[in-house]
C-alpha cells in the first residue's frame, strides 16, 4: 500500500497488538526521522525521498498518528516512555539500531533524544529541526494556546473540533502557507474524536512540573544531553516558531556550541514546509561532511 501523500510504500510492525505504520526506504546507514503532535511521516515526505538514494531512510508514525493504530486510552499509554519504548522497538526488529542519524522535530526531539539517552552508542549525528529535549528555558512559559489544551476542557477543543491539529496546518507555515490538499492531507488521519486521542495525550504529556507523568524522564534525558556535545549535530531552525522560540534555540546552541547553526527569520514551525528546498541541501551536505567511520 501506498499512500498518495508518501514517497514510498508503507509498512506496519505489529506490536502488543497494534500496528505501527513507517516508511523505510534506501540502504546503507539509518536516518530515522521522528515526527511530533500533531503532524506525522507525511512532515518528513521530501527530505526521506532525497536522501533515500544514498541512506536508508526509515520514518515511523507515532501509535495513535498518522497511519498507525489508534487505541483508545485503555489499551494503550500514551506518554513519553511508551514513545520512546515503541521506537526502540521498531528500530530493533527492522535491524536499524546502529550507525545512527536521528532526525528530530517538534516532541520528536523529547523521544528521539530519550532514545539517544537510553543508546548512545548507536548515535552518530544529529539534526535538529525546532524542538526541544530539555525542560522549558529560563523565562519561558507555554503558550496560553498550548496551556488551554490541556486536560478535559481542553479535550473538547482538541478532540470534538480538532483546533490543535486545524490550527497548526495554518499557523506553523509563515513563510508558505499550505494548500487546502495538503492541509487535507494533514489532517486526515485526525478524523474524529477516537482518532485525535494522540494530539490530546501529547499535549497532557508535556513535562512542566513534578506532577506530570513525563516530567522524570525528561529531566533525566536532559540530563543526559552533555554525552553528545562531541557528535556532529546540524540545527536549522524557523524564526517564526510562536512556542518553539529563539529561546529554545539559545537553549541548544548553549548546551552544542559545536552544532553547525542555520536560521530562517521568516520561517514557521512547519520548518521543512516553509524552507525545504534550502534545508534539504543542508542536511545532505552536514551528512556528506561527517562520513561515518567503522
Amino acid at each position: 500500500m501506498k499512500h498518495p501523500a508518501l514517497p514510498f510504500e508503507s509498512r506496519f510492525f505489529e506490536h502488543d497488538g497494534l500496528r505501527q505504520h513507517y516508511l523505510d526506504a534506501g540502504t546503507g546507514d539509518p536516518v530515522v526521522m521522528v515526527h511530533g503532535n500533531p503532524t506525522w511521516a507525511i512532515y518528513y515526505r521530501g527530505l526521506a525521498k532525497a536522501l533515500s538514494d544514498a541512506y536508508r531512510v526509515v520514518v515511523p508514525d507515532h501509535i495513535g498518528c498518522g497511519l498507525s493504530s489508534k487505541p483508545r486510552a485503555r489499551r494503550y499509554d500514551y506518554t513519553l516512555k511508551s514513545r520512546v519504548d515503541d521506537l526502540e522497538r521498531l528500530l530493533d526488529a527492522v535491524g536499524a539500531k546502529a550507525r545512527t542519524t536521528l532526525v528530530l522535530h517538534d516532541w520528536g526531539g523529547m523521544i528521539g533524544m530519550t532514545y539517544a539517552v537510553r543508546h548512545p552508542e548507536r548515535i552518530r549525528r544529529l539534526v535538529i529541526l525546532n524542538s526541544a529535549a530539555f525542560m522549558l528555558p529560563a523565562g519561558k512559559t507555554l503558550p496560553w494556546m498550548i496551556r488551554a489544551c490541556r486536560g478535559p476542557v481542553g479535550a473538547l477543543f482538541v478532540r470534538g473540533a480538532n483546533a490543535f491539529a486545524r490550527s497548526a496546518s495554518r499557523l506553523c507555515c509563515t513563510r508558505r502557507p499550505m494548500t487546502p490538499e495538503l492541509r487535507r492531507q494533514y489532517l486526515e488521519p485526525y478524523d474524529s474524536w477516537a482518532h485525535r486521542i494522540a494530539v490530546q495525550r501529547f499535549v497532557d504529556d508535556i513535562p512542566l512540573g513534578p506532577a506530570d507523568q513525563a516530567y522524570g524522564l525528561a529531566r533525566q534525558t536532559a540530563e543526559g544531553l552533555a554525552r553528545f556535545q562531541n557528535i556532529p549535530m546540524l540545527i536549522c531552525w524557523g524564526g517564526k516558531d510562536f512556542v518553539f522560540d529563539g529561546g529554545f534555540l539559545d537553549e541548544w546552541r548553549r548546551r552544542f556550541p559545536k552544532a553547525e547553526v542555520h536560521s530562517f527569520p521568516d520561517a514557521g514551525h512547519y520548518i521543512l514546509e516553509d524552507a525545504g528546498e534550502q534545508i534539504i541541501p543542508l542536511v545532505r551536505g552536514f551528512l556528506e561532511r561527517h562520513p561515518l567511520s567503522d
